[in-house]
């Protein structure tokens, strides 16, 4: 079983690319480098609640969304 940061950093990733956004682009609209949020969807580092919240705002989600894994 893959560990909560892993799980958390598959369903961003899942969010992001369903909403048609690039690393790039989501990177730059929540204040973050390219690598954190590459580290994020590899379930390298953990998000702060801050980042969280940002990453809900600009992809127009819950934050409950990034804790639902559908394949579970």
């Amino acid at each position: 079983m893959s560990t909560l940061r892993q799980r958390f950093g598959k369903r961003l990733r899942y969010i992001r690319r369903d909403k048609d956004l690039t690393q790039e682009q989501l990177a730059e609209a929540v204040g973050i480098s390219v690598e954190f949020l590459s580290n994020l969807e590899r379930g390298v580092n953990a998000p702060s609640f801050e980042t969280i919240e940002k990453l809900a705002s600009v992809l127009k989600v819950r934050v409950q969304a990034f804790f639902e894994f559908p394949d579970e």
